[in-house]
C-alpha cells in the first residue's frame, strides 16, 4: 500500500474534489471484476473516485483497505459513500506544448507549416 504525507493528501483532496465517480462498487461487493476495472481506470486515471452502494461504515473502510493493499494505491479518503484512492501514472503524459495567444493563423500560414 503506497503512504501518503498529510500535505499530499490535501493536495489530491483538492484535485479529487470535482471529480466524478469513475467505478461504482454495488450490493455484490468487491469482486475481482470491479477490482480490474479499479485496475483498468488507475492505468489512465492517478487520482479515482469509487462510489460504494453499500451501507456499513465497516464495510466500505474494508473495501478501500482491500483496493488499496491489492492494487498498491494510497487512501486519500473516505467520505460517506466516496471513496478516493491515488496511484502514480507509470507514464509520466508529456503535456502538449503551448502556442502563444494571440490572432488565429491565416490560410497563408497554416499552409506554410504544412510543407
Amino acid at each position: 500500500m503506497l503512504t501518503l504525507t498529510v500535505p499530499q493528501r490535501l493536495e489530491l483532496k483538492g484535485r479529487a474534489h470535482s471529480l466524478k465517480p469513475v467505478v461504482i462498487i454495488g450490493n455484490a461487493g468487491l469482486s475481482p471484476a470491479v477490482l480490474d476495472e479499479i485496475e483498468r481506470s488507475l492505468k489512465s486515471h492517478d487520482l479515482l473516485k469509487i462510489r460504494v452502494m453499500n451501507d456499513d461504515r465497516e464495510a466500505r473502510e474494508a473495501m478501500l483497505q482491500e483496493i488499496c493493499e491489492v492494487l498498491k494505491a494510497g487512501p486519500v479518503q473516505h467520505i460517506g459513500k466516496m471513496l478516493v484512492v491515488y496511484r502514480p501514472l507509470d507514464i509520466p503524459i508529456a503535456k502538449a506544448p503551448k502556442r502563444p495567444r494571440g490572432k488565429p493563423l491565416t490560410k497563408k500560414q497554416l499552409a506554410a507549416r504544412r510543407q
